[in-house]
């Protein structure tokens, strides 16, 4: 299956994680994939791992408006089409509000909102013109609240709304946009966690599919929200999270 053959793909914070693994999915479906994050070395490793293909590593920072311009010309000028772009870089901030610097505030919303909005920005001419599509990564933070997280929630819900925006700005064109809200998943962010099991245990109680989730979990979701499978589906937050945004928040009885 080749639902990518002769399509450009943008992926940013490839380098690593659910990242790592859309490129790896949309490269074995005959896309050529560009590589975007702040580390070279990380970006070349993903690279190595993807089957032949005109694939791109593309150093780029997307919370600095010009690096993301920048890039946008430089896959106008390597490929002369761009069909999918993938906003996936984030990072997190936790704690509580009055507990935040303020630099991790701006950190934060330069990454994981202004990122979202400089790809956006930047790549819908080039998606205008091949009725491309957008796959924003928000997250179940984006749906609901969490404990401690406030300034990520504040980010992710933001992205959950300019999904939908987007989504009724540009259908008419043939542009399509949509999110996935990953749920609790392993990538380098939460790579820790896999030692606590305490902590998930707790986490394992609320999910109902009883685990968490793999890079490769999303990346699936990933690629199916991008191709023409997914033809009629726009302005969508997808949960991709074991099933716990199902939950009303009351504890398993058994």
């Amino acid at each position: 299956m080749e639902r990518f053959h002769n399509k450009v793909v943008v992926i940013t914070g490839a380098g690593s994680g659910i990242g790592a693994a859309a490129a790896q999915r949309f490269a074995k479906e005959g896309a050529s994939v560009v590589l975007v994050g702040r580390t070279q070395e990380k970006l070349e490793k993903v690279a190595a791992t993807l089957p032949q293909g005109k694939h791109l590593v593309a150093p780029c920072d997307v919370s600095v408006a010009e690096e993301v311009a920048a890039l946008a010309r430089r896959v106008e000028d390597e490929y002369g089409r761009a069909d999918v772009l993938v906003n996936n870089a984030g990072m997190i901030v936790q704690g509580r509000i009055h507990e935040i610097d303020l630099q991790d505030w701006d950190s934060l919303m330069k990454t994981d909102l202004n990122g979202v909005f400089y790809g956006v920005h930047y790549f819908m001419p080039a998606l205008l013109k091949t009725k491309g599509n957008v796959i924003n990564i928000s997250s179940v933070s984006g749906l609901g609240g969490d404990w401690g997280m406030s300034v990520y929630n504040a980010a992710k819900g933001a992205i959950t709304n300019f999904t939908r925006a987007l989504a009724m700005d540009y259908g008419r064109d043939g542009v399509r946009v949509n999110a996935i809200c990953p749920g609790f998943t392993f990538t380098d962010l939460t790579e820790e966690m896999k030692d606590n099991q305490p902590l998930l245990e707790k986490f394992y109680e609320r999910i109902p599919l009883g685990r968490a989730g793999e890079a490769e979990d999303i990346a699936d979701a990933i690629a199916f929200m991008a191709s023409d499978d997914a033809r009629y589906i726009t302005g969508v937050n997808l949960a991709v999270d074991g099933g716990i945004t199902a939950s009303n928040g009351q504890p398993p009885q058994a």
